[in-house]
């Protein structure tokens, strides 16, 4: 890995952080354009985002999306945008607006989370608390979601939550069944995601942890990046490992509630990309990078 090779930064501006955590997130379509824009002016080459009302119908959840992506899209063409998944009985319901946004021309990466998970955290008598969510992704979903990927021509943005999660991804890589253009995401959390405190997803940001990783992608080609949910990823030595071994970085409000804003991020992204030697990537260089394909007509 050249020393110079190019970052990858992705910044995801809000996911389930709200106004009363923090008052910089953006929610509103318009707050959103105006945070990714300001992010990609600054270095971010891919922003993800969630809407307000994840329970809309797809073509309404859309709707939402493009109201903020359109005038992004005005300004900045190159721009890489993806949404997160939606709230339905079915995985058609919780992915349709992927279908509606890749027509437009709005987006080049599908999110594809390839596993299920909790999502909480141990309370004070050690247990889970109480909650009977589950973020479930089935086999049949994966496939969805693998499917709608390659025949959109939307590079699969892959978040990886448990190790699991990767052996499937590097499985279907062996098969080439794996879309283009895929990202591989690392996530590992702190406490403070969900509002709880020690997480009971992912591993910790420890080196140990990172190295696991980096050891089962020994064989592949994928680009892959790392992020801290529930915790700032500069405040580990994630971040730092990740450049020496030529991964890339996903920074933002929703996986760090506690931050001062997404530009800041961003910034302290740059500063530490530049110390290291890599520069970060515009948004045509990171789809080069990433060989994404070329965004639908719309």
């Amino acid at each position: 890995m050249a020393p110079s090779r190019p970052v990858v930064l992705e910044v995801a501006l809000n996911g389930v952080t709200v106004p009363e955590q923090n008052a910089a997130v953006p929610r509103r379509p318009d707050e959103i354009a105006r945070d990714a824009l300001a992010c990609l002016e600054v270095g971010a080459a891919i922003v993800h985002s969630h809407t307000d009302d994840p329970v809309r119908p797809p073509d309404r959840a859309a709707a939402l999306y493009l109201e903020a992506y359109e005038p992004i899209l005005e300004r900045r063409p190159d721009a890489i945008l993806y949404p997160t998944a939606g709230i339905g009985a079915t995985i058609a319901e919780r992915y349709g607006h992927h279908e509606v946004l890749a027509a437009a021309g709005a987006i080049r990466q599908g999110l594809l989370d390839p596993g299920s998970v909790n999502l909480g955290a141990v309370g004070g008598d050690g247990l889970p608390t109480a909650m009977d969510f589950v973020y479930t992704n089935s086999p049949n979903d994966i496939r969805h979601m693998m499917e709608a990927c390659g025949r959109l021509r939307l590079g699969p943005s892959v978040a990886i939550f448990e190790p699991g999660w990767l052996r499937l991804v590097l499985a279907c890589e062996r098969a080439g069944t794996l879309p283009p253009g895929t990202l591989v995401k690392l996530y590992f959390s702190e406490g403070g995601y969900l509002g709880g405190g020690e997480p009971i997803f992912s591993p910790p940001p420890i080196p140990e942890a990172l190295e696991m990783y980096v050891a089962m992608l020994a064989d592949s080609s994928l680009p892959w990046a790392v992020a801290v949910l529930g915790g700032s990823v500069f405040d580990t030595p994630i971040a730092e490992m990740a450049l020496e071994r030529g991964g890339h970085l996903r920074v933002g409000l929703e996986d760090d509630p506690r931050a001062r804003s997404n530009v800041h991020e961003v910034e302290r992204a740059r500063e530490l990309c530049e110390k290291r030697g890599r520069p970060l990537a515009s948004p045509a260089e990171a789809a080069r990078l990433l060989s994404l394909p070329e965004r639908a007509a719309a």
